[in-house]
């Protein structure tokens, strides 16, 4: 029987293999795809930003945590198209004109991707009229905009 409590360990531990393989034994034994993402996922990272807010995790720990649910969703996102699970909404997400760094955009991307919305990532140094096209054209209800303020303003 698919545990989803152990899959939520996996993530908060930050261990992509065995978040891989949890998600996909949880696919083998039809546990819904919504069941999974919620109780699994998501739950996991729920609890990797407690630690965050609390400082018990830092940047770090969160980044391995996210890597780990990135590899389960890679698994889980078809199954989740497939059977209709609609998104929360959609957000378009990038880092603006000018600056390369792309850890925290990639970091709020996956979370949101895991909180149940389509993401579609810009990448890094988009200009304006990038963002604005991609907002129209995915009917996006979201923006984010991601900078490193040092790098992208003038002195």
């Amino acid at each position: 029987m698919a545990d989803l409590k152990a899959l939520a360990e996996a993530i908060i531990s930050g261990n992509q293999q065995e978040a891989v393989r949890l998600t996909q034994q949880a696919l083998d034994e039809n546990v819904p795809a919504d069941a999974i993402l919620n109780d699994g996922l998501v739950a996991g990272m729920s609890v990797v930003g407690a630690k965050f807010k609390a400082n018990e995790f830092y940047v770090p720990e969160v980044l391995i945590a996210a890597r780990a649910m990135k590899s389960a969703m890679e698994l889980l996102r078809p199954v989740l198209v497939e059977t209709g699970v609609e998104p929360r909404g959609t957000v378009v997400i990038g880092t603006v004109r000018g600056d390369l760094h792309d850890i925290g955009k990639n970091l709020v991307a996956m979370m949101l991707e895991g909180a149940g919305y389509r993401v579609v990532d810009l990448g890094v140094d988009v200009k304006p009229e990038k963002f604005v096209e991609a907002v129209q054209q995915e009917k996006a209800q979201v923006v984010a905009l991601s900078a490193l303020l040092t790098t992208t303003m003038p002195a």
